[in-house]
C-alpha cells in the first residue's frame, strides 16, 4: 500500500520526495533553480511537537495543492510549532519567520530597500556627481536591498521553503487581500531593480563611473574598501535574503518561484477573513487535547529527562489543567509546561508551596478560576 504522505509527523528527518507534479493551475516555472539551504540545527519546538492525524493530513494537502495553510486555534495549541516540525522533518531549510502586527505591509514581507543608506555609501565613494539630482549610482544598489521572509520563500528553490506568517489575524485589514495576488502568481516585482534593468542590457549603470573614483581609473577609493559591492549588470542584481548572509541574484527586477513554498499562516481567531482569501487556503483548526493522557504526553515530550518518580505528579497536573479548561477557563499548554518544570526542579525543597505555585502558573487567562 502506497503512503501518500510526504510529511508524516514522526519528528525524524527524511528526504523530501514523492510529491507529484502540481495541478496545472498551480505550476510555476521560476529559474534558474537555486540549491536548498541546509537545516542548521534542531529547534526544540520541532523535535518535541506531536502532530495530530488531521494536522498531518492538512499539511500534506497544502503541499500537494501548492496552497497556503491557515491554522487557527487557541494560544498554546501548537500552531507555530507545526511549521517548525515540517521544516525539520522534511529538511526544507531554516524556517522563514514573518511576525505580523497591525503596521506590517505586504512590502515588509517581500523586501526592504534603504535609499538613505545607499545615498550615504555613494557619497562616501564619491559616486553622487554634480548634475545627478542627488541620485546614487545604480551599480551598487544590491547592497541596500534585502529580501523579506515572503520574498525569500518565493525565490526559485528546487524544493519548497517553509514560511511561517505568524498571527495574521493581527494584520491591517488589507493585508490578506494584498497577499492574494502574490499567492496566485507565485511572483513579485522590485521596482527599484526593474529601473536598473530598464537601462538596457550591457549599458553602464547610471552614475557608475562616479563610483569607481575620480579620473575613471576603475579603482575603488580607499575609504570604500571592504566587502565587494553587489553590482547591477546584465545578468541581474545580487541582493541579500532573509537567510542571514546568503544572497540571491534577481534578474529583470522580478522574482518567480519554482516550487511554491509551504506557507503556514497562524490565527488566534481574533478576526474573520474575506471569502476570497479563505477559498485559496487549506484550513486546519487545532484544539487543546481533551484527555489528560494526551497532555501528559506533551509534557514528557518537552521534558524528556523528567525523573520517573514525578510521572504521577505530572499526570495530576494534567488533570488539574484539563479540569480548569473544561470549567470554561482559557489556558495554554505553555502554562502546564511551566508548572511541570517548576514541579520538577522544586520537588526536593519542602518549604516550596508547590500546589499553590502550580495553581498560580495555571490560572486561566480569562480570569475565570
Amino acid at each position: 500500500m502506497t503512503d501518500w504522505r510526504i510529511f508524516r509527523g514522526t519528528r525524524e528527518p527524511h528526504e523530501f520526495r514523492g510529491l507529484p507534479d502540481p495541478p496545472p493551475w498551480r505550476a510555476f516555472d521560476g529559474g534558474p533553480p537555486l540549491p536548498h539551504p541546509e537545516n542548521e540545527d534542531e529547534p526544540h519546538a520541532a523535535i518535541s511537537y506531536l502532530a495530530s492525524e488531521e494536522a498531518v493530513e492538512q499539511v500534506n494537502t497544502a503541499l500537494y495543492l501548492r496552497r497556503p495553510l491557515l491554522v487557527t486555534g487557541p494560544p498554546g495549541a501548537g500552531k507555530s510549532a507545526l511549521a517548525e516540525a515540517v521544516a525539520h522533518e522534511l529538511r526544507l531549510g531554516p524556517l522563514l519567520y514573518w511576525p505580523i502586527t497591525s503596521r506590517v505591509t505586504l512590502r515588509d514581507g517581500l523586501y526592504r530597500y534603504d535609499p538613505l543608506g545607499r545615498l550615504y555609501s555613494a557619497s562616501r565613494a564619491g559616486g553622487v556627481r554634480e548634475g545627478s539630482g542627488g541620485h546614487a549610482p545604480e551599480e551598487h544598489i544590491g547592497d541596500h536591498i534585502r529580501l523579506g521572509p515572503l520574498g525569500t520563500a518565493l525565490l526559485p528553490f528546487e524544493k519548497p521553503r517553509v514560511l511561517l506568517i505568524d498571527e495574521i489575524d493581527k494584520s491591517d485589514i488589507d493585508l490578506p487581500n494584498d497577499l492574494l495576488t502574490v499567492f496566485e502568481r507565485g511572483s513579485y516585482e522590485i521596482p527599484e531593480l526593474m529601473r536598473v534593468h530598464a537601462s538596457g542590457p550591457g549599458a553602464p549603470a547610471k552614475g557608475a563611473e562616479g563610483v569607481r573614483g575620480s579620473g575613471g581609473s576603475g579603482r575603488r577609493p580607499a575609504e570604500a574598501d571592504g566587502p565587494a559591492p553587489r553590482s547591477a549588470h546584465a545578468s541581474g542584481v545580487e541582493v541579500l535574503t532573509a537567510d542571514g548572509a546568503a544572497s540571491a541574484t534577481i534578474r529583470s527586477g522580478r522574482v518567480q518561484c519554482r516550487a511554491f513554498p509551504l506557507v503556514v499562516m497562524t490565527s488566534n481567531g481574533e478576526r474573520a477573513f474575506p471569502p476570497a482569501f479563505l477559498r485559496r487556503c487549506v484550513k486546519l483548526e487545532l484544539r487543546l487535547p481533551e484527555e489528560a493522557g494526551e497532555l501528559a504526553a506533551i509534557v514528557h515530550q518537552h521534558l524528556q529527562d523528567l525523573p520517573p518518580h514525578l510521572h504521577d505528579q505530572i499526570d495530576a497536573l494534567a488533570k488539574d489543567f484539563l479540569a480548569a479548561h473544561r470549567g470554561g477557563g482559557v489556558l495554554a499548554t505553555d502554562q502546564l509546561l511551566n508548572a511541570a518544570y517548576m514541579r520538577w526542579h522544586t520537588v526536593g525543597d519542602p518549604s516550596m508551596p508547590r500546589e499553590a505555585l502550580a495553581r498560580k502558573l495555571m490560572r486561566p487567562l480569562n480570569g475565570q478560576d
